[in-house]
């Protein structure tokens, strides 16, 4: 079997050595689908099923995946994460594999199609409100979460942060950038002690390829690790805030889809626009202090420009 797979063994030796190590002759064709910011994917037939075997530095990333795992359902498919350890280099988690293409590789009729069952994701995803936890922010595994107020939470945006070490040093050799990150912060501190204390999980990373789809349908919502407890409007500015950087979805009027969708449930949110211009600030700001920390100026000028049109 190891010369039959030589090649595959040459192209991914650490992933390779792993699956050898921990599951022998039970596993085959080991093969990479994607690299995220904090994990790296491929795909895997163990057992005469097909899985994804995922690697990261991070266990949390992978246990919140399991926790969320358990609420799969038709409207909201969530693959069931079946193993979750310690690797040579980090951790790793074995889950089933969903069909399909991720949603940002989706054509304009294609989004047509798939949008509406998103929304109705979301809907599904807001009834599964934490009522036994407490706090807001990203959710830990005890189920609470740092702040004590959705407003706090969202400020902490300004922080420090352990797994972006160095970004507001980064940040401040770009001084027009670093300005206008500055003035959005201040915006937000008037703004966000005016919202309400909504909680429910938010995914708060809808797209890079965090979603996955297949002939119209929704198959996986995958990679919680950003999961917040909050205000679940929030996943909506997420769509917003991105929409205008996929130019084949630019013939949808994502507002009059949304209009659309409240419309048929009970009417759209209250004090919505107080809230959206909010979340979308607070989205730029998080990937203003990202792009910076990962050292891509172009990402980081068009994230501090979009951010300035909400100022």
């Amino acid at each position: 079997m190891l010369e039959r797979r030589a090649g595959m063994y040459e192209r991914d030796p650490l992933a390779s050595r792993f699956v050898m190590a921990h599951f022998g002759d039970r596993a085959r064709d080991l093969a990479p689908l994607a690299a995220g910011e904090w994990s790296r994917a491929y795909s895997l037939t163990l057992d005469r099923h097909e899985v994804v075997i995922r690697f990261g530095a991070y266990l949390d990333d992978f246990e919140k995946d399991r926790v969320m795992s358990r609420y799969s359902s038709a409207a909201l498919p969530i693959p069931k994460v079946l193993e979750v350890g310690e690797a040579e280099s980090g951790f790793y988690a074995v889950s089933e594999r969903a069909p399909g293409t991720p949603l940002d590789e989706l054509d304009e009729s294609g989004m047509r199609t798939l949008l509406p069952r998103l929304l109705d994701a979301l809907e599904a995803l807001q009834e599964l409100e934490p009522r036994d936890h407490h706090g807001f922010g990203l959710w830990r595994l005890d189920g609470t979460a740092p702040s004590e107020t959705w407003a706090e939470a969202l400020l902490t945006v300004a922080d420090r942060s352990e797994r972006m070490a160095g970004w507001r040093e980064r940040l401040d050799a770009s001084p027009q950038d670093a300005e206008v990150f500055d003035a959005g912060v201040e915006k937000l501190r008037r703004l966000a002690p005016r919202l309400p204390d909504l909680r429910s999980i938010v995914h708060s990373d809808l797209l890079n390829r965090n979603v996955l789809v297949d002939a119209g349908r929704l198959t996986g919502v995958i990679d919680w690790g950003n999961a917040l407890y909050g205000d679940p409007l929030y996943d909506i500015a997420w769509l917003l805030y991105w929409w205008a950087w996929y130019p084949a979805w630019q013939g949808i009027d994502l507002q009059e889809s949304l209009d659309r969708h409240w419309y048929a449930h009970g009417g759209p949110p209250a004090r919505m626009q107080e809230r959206l211009l909010c979340y979308l600030i607070h989205i730029g700001l998080a990937h203003v202090a990202y792009s910076a920390f990962k050292e891509r100026p172009e990402h980081l000028r068009r994230n501090a420009e979009q951010l300035l049109t909400y100022l």
